[in-house]
């Protein structure tokens, strides 16, 4: 399978850079310069995954990443500002992936890009299927999806990997190291607001309409835990 990456970003030098570091793994990239070219292509050539500066002119990353995010659960990765923390908050909540902030090597770059599009795409047919079911959710580990009362549940890739890692270890506690190291299959980045923002969306996704139970638990100064039934 051909990787289609959208990368977008005012600074061009950056994305010719990237290109040629992408191109030696296999990884088309289609670039834009502002955030409505970048829509445009998004709808014209149904990328693999999206890399989006924040600071665009036209739109920004985030306002190109609300409109994806009507449409689509393409991974994203957002380029920040190195010391705009809130600048990542907001993209995570808005359904980002991933953030890389700048400067950055393109090698880390290229290293995110191949972990989001190995977790969304290089699904491995000899592993058992398995299906999970609590809380009226249903976590089918071959189809990659989540149904909650017989509804499908739009996650992101990032979502999808955490509840995958903790469905089915009900009460286990994993520590924010184990579910970064699983979800973004890397070194363990002390970032705790990246976790955080996640499970908190995942909360929100999988919670019924009125129901107040906290599926997913934080266990203080430990991490995280999926509640036994």
């Amino acid at each position: 399978m051909e990787y289609v990456v959208l990368g977008a970003d005012d600074e061009v030098q950056i994305l010719d850079s990237l290109e040629l570091f992408l191109n030696k793994e296999g990884i088309k990239l289609i670039k834009a310069d502002n955030g409505i070219s970048a829509l445009r292509l998004f709808q014209s050539e149904n990328p693999s995954l999206v890399l989006l500066d924040v600071m665009m002119p036209g739109l920004d990353g985030f306002a190109v990443l609300r409109k994806i995010r009507e449409v689509s659960h393409v991974p994203a990765i957002m380029i920040t500002a190195k010391s705009e923390d809130y600048d990542k908050i907001l993209g995570l909540e808005l359904g980002a992936d991933d953030y890389i902030s700048k400067p950055f090597n393109p090698m880390e770059v290229v290293a995110r890009v191949k972990a989001q599009l190995r977790r969304n795409y290089d699904y491995h047919e000899e592993a058992t299927n398995k299906v999970y079911k609590a809380f009226g959710i249903e976590l089918d580990t071959q189809a990659k999806s989540v149904m909650r009362d017989g509804e499908s549940i739009a996650l992101t890739g990032t979502e999808y990997k955490i509840l995958e890692l903790l469905m089915p270890n009900p009460g286990r506690i994993y520590t924010k190291q184990q579910i970064f190291e699983y979800v973004w299959e890397g070194d363990y980045i002390a970032d705790d607001s990246t976790i955080m923002v996640h499970i908190s969306n995942l909360r929100n996704k999988l919670k019924r309409d009125g129901d107040e139970t906290v599926i997913i638990k934080t266990v203080k100064g430990l991490g995280y835990k999926f509640e036994k039934e």
